[in-house]
């Protein structure tokens, strides 16, 4: 089942995003994403647009495999989302941050629990 589209933008509306279709928002639970206090709408590169009206920052976390960027306003500091940086098995792929989203507009999504703090598994 697909959604409508939804939008987001970081505090200070330097960074804004569009997620044409999502089916469902993931809540994963390993530090960083603890840490940023994100809910993850994943998509292909084809349904997310993003646009940057300021500086950001992206992160790599030092103990991971490098393949995703944490991307965050340089303004505000909220994480909007992350990007890969390396070539994907099959379509590419990225996650916006539905936190920063009008709630009403994500209310019908699943919220699926990811453990990538352990296992990297789904958790229900």
């Amino acid at each position: 089942m697909t959604h409508a589209k939804i939008t987001g933008t970081c505090l200070c509306g330097s960074i804004s995003f569009t997620h044409e279709s999502p089916e469902k928002l993931v809540r994963c639970n390993c530090l960083a994403c603890r840490s940023y206090g994100t809910l993850w709408a994943h998509g292909s590169l084809t349904m997310i647009s993003i646009t940057t009206n300021g500086p950001t920052t992206r992160y790599i976390r030092a103990d991971s495999d490098g393949d995703l960027a944490f991307v965050s306003c340089a303004t505000c500091g909220v994480t909007t989302h992350w990007e890969p940086t390396t070539p994907q098995n099959g379509p590419a792929y990225m996650a916006v941050n539905a936190a920063l989203c009008d709630p009403r507009t994500t209310a019908t999504l699943l919220i699926r629990n990811f453990d990538g703090a352990d296992t990297f598994a789904f958790l229900d």
